[in-house]
């Protein structure tokens, strides 16, 4: 016989940034951790969602739209790998916009509820290099890049209800090389490779349900960039959530994130920068605004600024994201 399927307390959709750049998500889910141009799919406490735990039992379509904005910089002491090459000194400007839908499937009563999702995400960088020149000198170059970033998708997320107050989702995310992709430049829409990104949430609600708790841990595993023969080691990333809400919609809190790679990068280049292995911390203030109608209908508006710190082969910068979801 199944279990009844417990209530969750305004439940949410759940999926990545990108900064990958997301995320910018990655950016939870984004673009160019210490990895091949030193950014990687992952941005510092960018990759949580609110009620990361949650599949919600209602079955129907949720969407979202964000916006994730980073400029960081490695200083000109360190040196990073980048379009096949060593920049002593580089930065990056990026804006990552995305569209996010997720279908939660018609299921039977009980713990368990299942959901996929689909982002799609436009990228705009700028790239700024401080290269060697052919007679060993250094020399400062710019390019930039607008156009759709690398797709990436769920094809199962699976949720399941401790209780009414705690929360577990799973699922594998999947980044395709789906952008145009040049070697020879220095911004790149995409990355040229594949990435698979198996993850857990949790949240746990407090206080009625007005005190939410969530975390999402994942690991990154890259595939070998053939274009520039550099592989990047894996990366394993927690970020976390805490958000008290009140009577009148609004709420406030914070969230936090931690980046570590596992793994040496691969290839010639890494090799030369001693397997380039980075790490990163970052936390910050939270705000957001939700507003539910009586046929079930919601939006929620959600504000984040993180502040990344003790970075070591990575860029270093203060990531902020704007982004509204609903549900209908």
């Amino acid at each position: 016989m199944n279990t009844p399927a417990p209530t969750t307390p305004r439940p949410r959709p759940r999926g990545p940034l990108a900064l990958c750049l997301g995320g910018l998500l990655a950016l939870g889910s984004a673009p160019v951790a210490a990895t091949e141009g030193a950014l990687g799919r992952s941005i510092t406490g960018m990759q949580i969602t609110s009620y990361a735990g949650v599949i919600p039992p209602e079955p129907g379509m949720q969407w979202s739209l964000s916006y994730i904005r980073y400029n960081g910089k490695i200083s000109g002491d360190r040196p990073a790998p980048i379009a096949g090459q060593i920049s002593l000194g580089l930065e990056a400007d990026v804006n990552l916009t995305a569209a996010t839908g997720v279908y939660v499937w018609p299921t039977q009563a009980g713990r368990w509820n299942f959901a996929s999702m689909l982002t799609v995400p436009y990228i705009d960088a700028e790239v700024t290099a401080n290269l060697a020149g052919p007679l060993g000198n250094r020399f400062q170059t710019k390019d930039h890049a607008s156009n759709l970033f690398d797709v990436y998708f769920a094809p199962v997320i699976a949720g399941f209800h401790i209780s009414e107050v705690q929360h577990l989702s799973f699922g594998v995310y999947v980044y395709a090389p789906t952008a145009k992709y040049d070697p020879n430049r220095l911004a790149n829409p995409g990355m040229n490779i594949w990435t698979f990104s198996p993850s857990v949430g949790y949240t746990h609600v407090f206080q009625k349900g007005t005190l939410e708790f969530s975390v999402l841990g994942a690991t990154d595993w890259y595939t070998r960039n053939d274009d520039t023969d550099y592989k990047n080691g894996v990366v394993a990333r927690a970020d976390a959530l805490l958000v008290k809400r009140t009577a009148s919609g609004w709420g406030f809190g914070a969230a936090g994130g931690w980046i570590q790679q596992l793994q040496d990068d691969k290839g010639d280049t890494a090799d030369r920068l001693g397997g380039f292995k980075g790490r990163s911390f970052g936390i910050g203030p939270v705000l957001t605004y939700g507003k539910k109608w009586s046929g079930g209908e919601h939006v929620d508006v959600s504000f984040r600024y993180v502040g990344e710190f003790s970075v070591k082969n990575r860029f270093e910068g203060d990531p902020w994201s704007l982004s509204i979801s609903g549900g209908f």
